[in-house]
């Protein structure tokens, strides 16, 4: 006899529309496979060559034999057992952040981690006392934060967001009213540099008022920069908070090399060098209590996998801003491709009224159309006109449609964002048609 479980005795983040989020816009790609995917977020798939992975195991064997003197049992022992929960390569991620980010980073306060996403989760997991801790974070915002949160059991406060990012006026309104509410806002999750869906940035003045906001009103922000490096080559990149957050009290950076480095090795990590003391006035890495609760989810992070980004960073000097020159140039071009087909297609001034955002750098643009989309819409657009997106009320986690879609422009060619957006266009004007006859018969 099978017992049958009621989904209503499972946590409760299960049956939240963020996780949803996922497992559908993966299962709509599947089911129309025909239809060109402007949503997923990858990395471009035409530099991958398999014999990389090879040549960045042999040099990260040869800097391990140098390291133990040429001890081979230490060799293997390295790559192919148990490995150190923080990690193998935490010198050279701190080496990597000093060299591409001005972040000075004590190689101890790093943990190594199965993606950023996991990194998300061991730092809520670890803030969230009790109930009445919380995470803040703008609006729209990336279904991985809202997500992880939900498995953590903290509940996650809105703040606006405008074109210059995070609304700080609404950030101090929202924390103040926490507070009151007996509430703690542990910390702000926030994306500085082309934050996805919104790409939006925020300017120097913006970061340092933010972190002087934690100090006064005692929180954390979690900085992920996935996007960070994927800028134009002559813009001066604007420092990362954690560069910014000179007494390391404030600001836990979050990272990963899916983007640049390898996606598949799925090797992401968190700089948390904030100090924790015990009961008995004993102090310890915040990356410390991290690596506590790492080692009963995951053990520790593969190996293997961590050898062949730090083979990459090792081939490249640990810049991988010089090792995505020809990625960045790719994005840079797709993006700007972009802006000029959705300007070819939709002139201002002519209808459908269809404006975009002008993001510097990322991987996306958010579209704003003349009427809601949702998924129903979604699914219509790829078995009709053979073009997914993605509705952005996934990032807002409430299952309300809104007049905005998000494009992806980093897994493709510049001829297919030609054929993407024409199809987008031919299905926007379809639908704008039917809002017309459906108010012409009301």
């Amino acid at each position: 006899m099978h017992t049958q479980l009621d989904t209503l005795s499972l946590h409760e983040s299960l049956e939240s529309p963020v996780i949803e989020s996922m497992n559908f816009l993966n299962e709509v790609s599947q089911r129309f496979p025909d239809a060109l995917s402007m949503a997923a977020g990858r990395p471009y798939e035409g530099f991958f060559d398999t014999d990389d992975v090879h040549e960045y195991l042999r040099l990260y064997e040869s800097h391990v034999r140098a390291q133990s003197g040429g001890d081979e049992q230490q060799v293997r022992r390295t790559l192919l057992q148990y490995g150190r929960t923080k990690g193998i390569i935490h010198d050279l991620i701190a080496k990597n952040l000093a060299t591409d980010e001005g972040i000075e980073a004590d190689p101890e306060s790093i943990v190594v981690t199965v993606g950023c996403q996991e990194a998300l989760f061991l730092t809520l997991r670890t803030l969230r006392r009790d109930d009445r801790d919380c995470l803040v974070a703008p609006m729209p915002c990336y279904v991985g934060a809202t997500g992880a949160a939900a498995l953590a059991d903290m509940r996650v406060l809105p703040v606006a967001e405008h074109s210059a990012g995070i609304d700080l006026d609404d950030l101090i309104r929202v924390v103040t009213e926490a507070k009151a509410n007996g509430l703690r806002p542990r910390a702000c999750y926030v994306v500085a540099d082309f934050a996805n869906p919104s790409g939006t940035s925020l300017g120097l003045d913006a970061r340092e008022a933010l972190i002087r906001l934690a100090e006064e009103h005692d929180f954390l922000i979690l900085e992920d920069n996935p996007y960070g490096l994927f800028q134009a080559p002559d813009a001066a990149p604007t420092p990362t908070l954690k560069a910014l957050d000179g007494d390391r009290r404030r600001v836990v950076h979050l990272g990963s090399y899916a983007k640049t480095g390898l996606p598949g090795a799925r090797i992401g990590f968190v700089v948390a060098d904030q100090r924790t003391t015990s009961a008995d006035g004993r102090t310890t890495l915040l990356a410390d209590q991290l690596a506590k609760v790492k080692s009963m989810l995951t053990v520790n992070t593969s190996p293997i996998a961590q050898a062949v980004i730090g083979g990459k960073l090792l081939a490249h000097g640990c810049s991988l801003r010089a090792a995505n020159v020809r990625e960045t140039e790719l994005y840079q071009g797709n993006l700007r491709h972009a802006l000029d087909e959705l300007a070819r297609q939709f002139p201002t001034g002519r209808r459908p009224e269809v404006t975009w955002n002008t993001p510097s750098g990322g991987f996306f643009v958010v579209v704003t159309v003349p009427f809601p989309v949702d998924d129903e819409l979604l699914m219509h657009s790829a078995r009709r006109h053979r073009v997914l997106w993605t509705p952005l009320h996934h990032f807002y986690g409430d299952g309300r449609p809104r007049r905005q879609l998000r494009l992806s422009l980093s897994y493709l060619t510049p001829d297919e964002i030609t054929v993407g957006i024409d199809r987008l266009a031919d299905f926007i004007r379809e639908q704008c048609d039917v809002q017309s006859l459906q108010k012409g018969i009301s």
